[in-house]
Formats: structure tokens, C-alpha cells, sequence
């Protein structure tokens, strides 16, 4: 980590002084510099032709890129969730990941990708952790750097995000953070710095809530540390709604989102014209918008410059599922030996119906994805593999299949959408390959449409009672066959208003359904009479969920089929109602029946493995009664060929847990997600993750670093020099040996501590890592820079205490073997 307190000013202050830049702004009025400040639309800027700049397209990330528009009909590639990736533990997987990014977003004419998300995994019951990378600031910001580089190199602008504290979803709008700041400097504000300092990130998004009593898109740290010490010189974008007062404009914010409408607008030119507000203000920003417009190739007529890093996104999100899948426990059973296995029972709703990614704006819709079940059917052509589902998982409705449903004017499969006016005539007319629908920019005609009508041919494929019904937010009648079964008002669940948009309630009532039998569906909506930001946007969805479950039956099914195969396959995870946009996690234990489910099948087969499909920590107390537990996270498109790849040994398990993964809700030492009067209070610190773990009794049942390979590879040598000057850097020697019988992975872990510190300080923090691939029966040595700011604390400036500190190196936060003394020198 590079030592900021040097003068930065040269880098911010290079967009005033670029004569491209200056003259494009000298040419603008106040009305079209003011314009410039605000979106063009949802997702892109204004584009002003007399001086050369064409529109902008942003669009949400940061596992994959969507676009412009939420629509099956334009697939994207859906990598693993940031999770998977941080748990790689690799700084080059993170490049090339920002990389195949970059990639995508070029090929859907986008200039920038709102994302990494790297705020910290505070608790674990935050429920969009699966989207940001890690509990610990210094891998965080490792990772995110890397990724960043990844992306900008190939000319696409990245967005590191949520500045600052944006670590829960609970009340997020209007939630005020309460912490000091030491912690806010030590661990939440070091996780974006290297995105900025090294990698020069050309955009950072502000958050929705406050910090200290002031919201994020008005305080004084989008100045300090962002521009005056981080030297940043790109674009502050507000998290969309986030800018709600011209006040912001007075603050170093920049661009606001969504548009056209917003607070600045002409408030904004009225308070420069009455001298409220300093043009030099809006000067300042227009500069930084021009900048970026120049960096992605949107100013002039040179365009984006050529791909610098070229990916195959599919292979590589294959590839990145395996470095980052986490092999937890290991009785023997693995890898499998694909030749010796005669018949595989594979169990679990999320094995056939895995989730890839999490839910909210981060979603993607890939052309295909591959589950557990079609990877191992895939790599084992040979063998028996049965299926059983053993216990319901999701919450909600699935879509119906495209090869269930067909166009009811012209047979072709699909379904037919509707929009009308007021008096009843189509202003719109559009065929769909999908049911679970989402408007979020593009052409649809929103605000003129009084009703949305989606009608289709189902033609089922197997006999079944299902209950059928909708998911959205207002009013929506279902016909089946002419028969009205559905007829309800639905009001938004919570107050969130991403969450009532993105998962809003459903109803449904059941229907027989006979196989290839088909069904004339007809799905009316009324729409919503809305004002807020989001009135052009709507998400609506029309599916199927099971009418009745035996949960019982459910079980006793799988036990049968795990009883007759040589191995069990258990696919146990979490649902959209668990981890995604919107809200928090109340609690860590699976959904449903699954632990019982887990139990039942282990207790038959003693070969049961167990792979977890879900984006962030899980409780899993049946983990020492099986043969084996592997992490998968939500794993991208490729996910169910990954874990093929893994269970077969194919691939190494790459990954080593980024995360704390604890064995009670009740032992987790910082949990609270939930404010209290309108505030949350990080009352615990500078101890979260590991830190908090190691101040207490209760273990948890996984350490953060923990992971296993396919073979043994020990930290065997540990040379570091014995002295650190204040503001310097040293190079640690660690050396591994692999005593095994194949290739294999290790992740070393250098951590630091001190025991005698004359102030409060973790019992041990991370200061450095590196990934290592060594052959077997080789030895390799690496070597892993450790910086002296680490050592450093934040009292009104970095301040560095003199004196020993211990250095610990090994494979996890509590398997560090060797050790040596460093003498931290400070100047006078």
C-alpha cells in the first residue's frame, strides 16, 4: 500500500490543465455545462455535438455487464460473483477478470462498468456480501486494484463502489454510519484507496447512506481523502437517487444518475446566475466529466483505443469458478476418479436450479447457464446419475421455460407483450423469449402505458398441480383458458425501493397441468400511478412454484437414491430472498429442510459430498459428518462444468476463504445490521472479521484464509529482514514445498502483530499474500512486498509506532508455522 501523504495535487489538477479539455469546456454555456452534470437517461450521458462529445453508456456490473437494456433477447456473460473471485486470493485472476469485463462491455457499446463493489464484509448477515469481496481491507484492495487495471486497460472506466460504509442493506437510503475515524481510515476507506492511488480508477459512486451525520453525496470525504490526499481525478457518480438536494452540488460530487430529472438541473444554473454557488464549482466538474469522456474515447473522433488484455469470457468464467471454488474439508473423498464411478445420485434444488449469480441490480441474463447436474452429466457420460430434488430451496416463481411456452399469434416460442393506453389502443408491441421481465431504461413506452398485457401458449412437460401466479408490484389478474384464477392487488414488501422493485411479492393459485397438454395464459397488468425515480422502470414476472410439498416424501426420495449409488452430490444454497439487493440476512442457517436433507443422505452414504451454492457464508453443521464440503459461491454461467472440473480433479480447488465462516449465528462477534433510530453504530472498531474472531472465545467453524488443495504443499522457509523504515517497503521470502503427488495450489498469508502495542490493535492483521501453483514434489520460493504503512495507525494522520512486530507466515489467519522479528524504525 503506497503512502499517500505526498501532495497529490498534480493528478487532479490534470484535467485543468489539458488544452482539449479546457477549450471543450470554454465553448460550453452554463445551461450545457450544468446539463452535462446530470444523466442524459438511465444509463447514459448527454452528448453535446459542437464539441465533439458523444453520449456515455454506464452500466451496472461488476459480474458481468448488462448494457442498456434488462433483456433476455441481449444476452450477457454472467462470471462468477466477486465473492468467488476474491477468494482466489489471486491478483492476476482479478486483472483478467476486469479484463473479460471490459471485453463484454466493449462488445454492448459500453464506457463504463459500475462496479467493483468492495465495501467490507462487516457481518455476515449483509445481504449483498456476494458482491463485494472480503471482510479484510488489504485483499480487498489488492483485488479491486487489480481489477481495475483489468478493466481501464482495455479503455473501459471502472467504478469502485459504495464510497464509504455502505456495508448493510438494511434502511440504506437513509441509514446515518456511525464510526469513527481510525476504523473508517484502517478499514474502510484502505479498501478503495490502492483503486485509486495505483490503479487510478477513472470513476467512484458515491452511496445512499450518511457517514457522521452527513449523506455520503454531501460530505467532505468525496474531497478528503478522495482528491486532496488519494489524488484522484475522475468522476464522483451518485449511486442512482443517491443526490437528493443542490446541496450536493456545493460538495465533490459529480455527475448525478438516473436522468433527466434530478435536483441539480436548473436550481443548479439558478444559484451560479445568483452567485449562491461559484461557477468554478461546476467548472470543476464538467472538467472531470470531459476527462473521463476523453479516457473511454467519447471526446473527439479517436473512439476507444484497442483491447490491451483479450479474454474468452466463457472459458475464463469457467475458469475463475474453479480458482475461486473452496475446498473446506476433505476426508479423502476427493477428487473422484471418473472411471470408477458407476452411478452418482445428485441431490438438491440448487443443484439442478443453481443460483449463479445474486439478485438486485448486479444481475445479469446470460445466454445459457450450467448447473451441477448438466456439468457432471456432461463429464460423466458413462455413469448412472439420478436426481433427486430433496428439499425446496427457492421462494418465489420460476419463469416458464422457453420450450414450454409459444407466442399465441404466430406459434414461435416466446410470449407476446403488450403495452396500452388509456383508451385501450397498443402504444406497444414486443415478443419476449422470457416470463420474469424487467424495464429499466430502453424504449418501452412506461409512463404513456394505463395496462401491460403478456399472453402465451403453455405447453407443459410433465403432469403436475403448480400453483401459477405473478410478481410484481400493483395490480394483476391471471386468465387460464379464458378462467380468471388471479386477481389481486400487491403492495411492496418493506420500504426499500430497490428491493419492492427488483423482488417484489407474489400471488398465485394453483393449476392442473397435464404434459403437452397446452393452456392459453393470460397475464394483465394495471399499471402504477408513480413519482419517484423509478417511475420509469418496472419489473414484473409471471411463473410457476410447487402447490404442495411433502417435505418428508421430499427427503426420503434422495435417501433411496443415495443408498444404491457409489457417491452422493448434495447442492445445498441459498435463494433470492435470502442474499441479494435490498436487505439484509436475518439469519445464517440454509433455507428449508436442507441441513435435515444433508443429515439423511450422510447418514446412508458415506461418500456424500457436499458442494454450498450460495454468495457468502452459510452455517453448516452436519460439515464433519460428510466426506466432503466445497464452496462454490454463486459461480457464473459455467459454474455446473467448474465443479465438474473440481470434483474430478480437473482443476485444483483454487480458493482460500475470504471471509470468516462461523458455526452459530450467536457466535459471530459483530453481527448488527439493523439501526437504531435511524443509526448504525460500528461500535466495535477496527475489529471485524478476524479481528473480532480472535478477541473471543467462540471459534468459528472456518478461519478466514482456510482452504484445501488436492495435494500437500507446507510453508517449509520464512526470510525477512529485520528492520523497516517509516515510508519504506520490505520483500518477505517465503518459501513452500509440495510434498504430494500432483500439481497444486497454495495461498501464503504474512500477517503482522504485537503484542506489547502501546495502542489497541488487532491480535493479527494480514500485511501481504501471494498465490503459488507448485509441481509435485517441487519447491518454489515467493516473494511478497510488505508495506510499512501497514504497520501504521490513523490519530489525525498516520502515525507509526516504533519497535518489534512479529511476522507470521502460513495458509490461514491461525496456521502461520514460522515467524521472525521486524524492528520498525521511525524518523525523529
Amino acid at each position: 500500500m503506497t503512502d499517500t501523504s505526498r501532495d497529490a495535487s498534480i493528478q487532479h489538477d490534470s484535467a485543468a490543465t489539458d488544452p482539449r479539455l479546457t477549450d471543450a469546456l470554454a465553448a460550453l454555456t452554463l445551461e450545457e455545462k450544468v446539463l452535462l452534470l446530470t444523466g442524459h437517461d438511465f444509463w447514459t450521458t448527454w452528448p453535446i455535438e459542437k464539441i465533439g462529445l458523444r453520449r456515455m453508456v454506464v452500466s451496472d456490473g461488476p459480474s458481468g455487464v448488462r448494457g442498456e437494456i434488462w433483456d433476455e433477447r441481449s444476452p450477457s456473460l454472467n462470471l462468477p460473483s466477486a465473492s468467488a473471485l476474491s477468494s482466489s486470493w489471486d491478483t492476476d485472476i482479478a486483472r483478467r477478470y476486469g479484463a473479460a469485463a471490459a471485453v463484454e462491455a466493449r462488445r454492448k457499446g459500453v464506457d463504463v462498468v459500475l462496479g467493483p463493489t468492495i465495501n467490507l464484509h462487516r457481518s455476515p448477515l449483509g445481504g449483498r456480501h456476494f458482491e463485494a469481496f472480503s471482510e479484510d481491507p488489504i485483499l480487498t484492495a489488492d483485488l479491486a486494484a487489480a481489477y481495475v487495471t483489468g478493466l481501464q486497460d482495455n479503455g473501459v472506466g471502472a467504478t469502485p463502489k459504495h464510497y464509504i460504509a455502505n456495508d448493510s442493506e438494511t434502511d440504506r437510503f437513509t441509514v446515518d454510519v456511525k464510526v469513527d475515524e481510525r476504523p473508517l481510515r484502517e478499514l474502510y476507506l484502505l479498501a478503495f484507496e490502492k483503486a485509486v492511488v495505483e490503479a487510478r480508477a477513472w470513476l467512484v459512486m458515491s452511496s445512499y447512506n450518511s457517514i457522521n451525520g452527513v449523506t455520503a453525496t454531501e460530505n467532505d470525504l468525496l474531497e478528503t481523502p478522495l482528491n486532496s490526499e488519494w489524488g484522484f481525478d475522475g468522476v464522483v457518480i451518485s449511486d442512482w437517487t443517491a443526490v437528493r438536494s443542490l446541496a450536493s452540488a456545493e460538495a465533490s460530487q459529480d455527475l448525478v444518475f438516473p436522468g433527466p430529472d434530478g435536483p441539480w438541473g436548473e436550481a443548479l444554473v439558478a444559484a451560479v446566475r445568483e452567485g449562491r454557488i461559484d461557477e468554478s464549482v461546476v467548472d470543476r466538474k464538467v472538467l472531470r466529466v470531459l476527462h473521463l469522456a476523453l479516457r473511454v474515447g467519447a471526446l473527439g473522433s479517436d473512439g476507444p483505443g484497442a483491447l490491451v488484455h483479450v479474454e474468452d469470457g466463457i472459458a475464463f468464467a469457467r475458469e475463475a469458478a474453479a480458482e475461486g471454488s473452496v475446498l473446506l474439508r476433505n476426508a479423502g473423498e476427493l477428487p473422484w476418479t471418473g472411471s470408477s464411478l458407476g452411478s452418482v445420485a445428485v441431490i438438491g434444488n440448487n443443484a439442478a436450479f443453481a443460483r449463479t449469480q445474486g439478485g438486485g441490480s448486479a444481475t445479469v441474463l446470460p445466454e445459457h447457464t450450467v448447473s451441477p447436474l448438466d456439468g457432471l452429466r456432461a463429464a460423466l457420460p458413462d455413469s448412472d446419475i439420478s436426481y433427486s430434488l430433496g428439499a425446496v430451496v427457492h421462494d418465489g416463481l420460476v419463469g416458464i421455460p422457453l420450450d414450454q411456452m409459444r407466442h399465441p399469434e404466430n406459434g414461435e416460442p416466446g410470449a407476446r407483450v403488450r403495452f396500452f393506453d388509456g383508451s385501450g389502443a397498443v402504444i406497444f408491441d414486443e415478443h419476449r423469449l422470457a416470463t420474469e421481465l424487467i424495464w429499466f431504461g430502453g424504449s418501452a413506452p412506461l409512463r404513456q402505458a394505463a395496462e401491460i398485457e403478456l399472453t402465451l401458449t403453455l405447453v407443459p412437460a410433465e403432469t403436475e398441480r403448480v400453483n401459477l401466479g405473478f410478481a410484481a408490484t400493483g395490480h394483476g389478474r391471471i386468465w387460464v383458458d379464458g378462467e380468471l384464477i388471479v386477481d389481486e392487488d400487491v403492495v411492496p414488501e418493506g420500504t426499500d425501493l430497490g428491493a419492492a422493485f427488483l423482488a417484489p411479492a407474489t400471488v398465485s393459485s394453483p393449476v392442473d397441468l397435464i404434459a403437452g397438454e397446452p393452456r392459453e395464459v393470460r397475464f394483465l397488468y394495471t399499471a402504477v400511478e408513480r413519482d419517484d425515480a423509478l417511475a420509469n422502470a418496472l419489473a414484473l414476472s409471471v411463473g410457476t412454484q410447487p402447490a404442495d410439498v411433502d417435505a418428508e416424501r421430499l427427503i426420503a426420495k434422495a435417501v433411496e437414491a443415495a443408498k444404491s449409488a457409489d457417491v452422493a452430490l448434495v447442492v445445498v444454497g441459498t435463494n433470492a430472498k435470502v442474499e441479494s439487493e435490498g436487505f439484509d440476512r436475518t439469519t445464517l442457517a440454509l433455507p428449508g429442510r436442507q441441513d435435515d436433507l444433508v443429515r439423511a443422505v450422510a447418514a446412508v452414504n458415506p461418500r456424500t459430498v457436499v458442494v454450498v451454492n450460495a454468495g457468502s457464508p452459510v452455517l453448516l453443521p452436519w460439515s464433519d459428518d460428510v466426506a466432503a464440503v466445497l464452496v462454490g459461491y454463486f459461480g457464473g454461467q459455467e459454474f455446473g462444468h467448474a465443479i465438474a472440473d473440481v470434483l474430478l480433479g480437473i482443476s485444483e480447488p483454487g480458493g482460500r476463504l475470504p471471509t470468516t465462516w462461523p458455526a452459530a449465528d450467536a457466535d459471530v462477534p459483530v453481527l448488527d445490521v439493523t439501526p437504531t433510530d435511524g443509526e448504525l453504530v460500528y461500535s466495535e472498531g477496527i475489529h471485524i472479521g478476524y479481528k473480532a474472531w480472535l478477541r473471543q472465545d467462540a471459534a468459528p467453524a472456518f478461519w478466514f484464509g482456510h482452504g484445501l488443495g488436492y495435494s500437500q504443499v507446507s510453508v517449509t522457509g520464512f526470510e525477512a529482514p529485520d528492520r523497516l523504515a517509516e515510508g519504506g517497503s520490505v520483500d518477505v521470502r517465503v518459501t513452500v514445498q509440495n510434498t504430494g503427488e500432483r500439481r497444486s495450489k497454495q495461498v501464503v498469508q504474512v500477517y503482522a502483530e504485537r503484542a506489547d502495542s502501546a495502542i489497541d490493535r488487532p491480535a493479527r492483521w494480514l500485511v501481504g499474500f501471494a498465490s503459488v501453483r507448485v509441481d509435485a514434489g517441487a519447491t518454489e520460493t515467493v516473494t511478497i512486498p510488505v508495506p510499512a504503512r501497514l504497520f501504521a495507525n490513523w490519530a489525525d494522520g498516520w502515525q507509526y509506532e516504533a519497535g518489534e512486530f512479529t511476522l507470521s507466515v502460513g495458509t490461514s489467519v491461525v496456521e502461520t508455522p514460522l515467524s521472525a522479528t521486524l524492528t520498525l524504525e521511525v524518523s525523529a
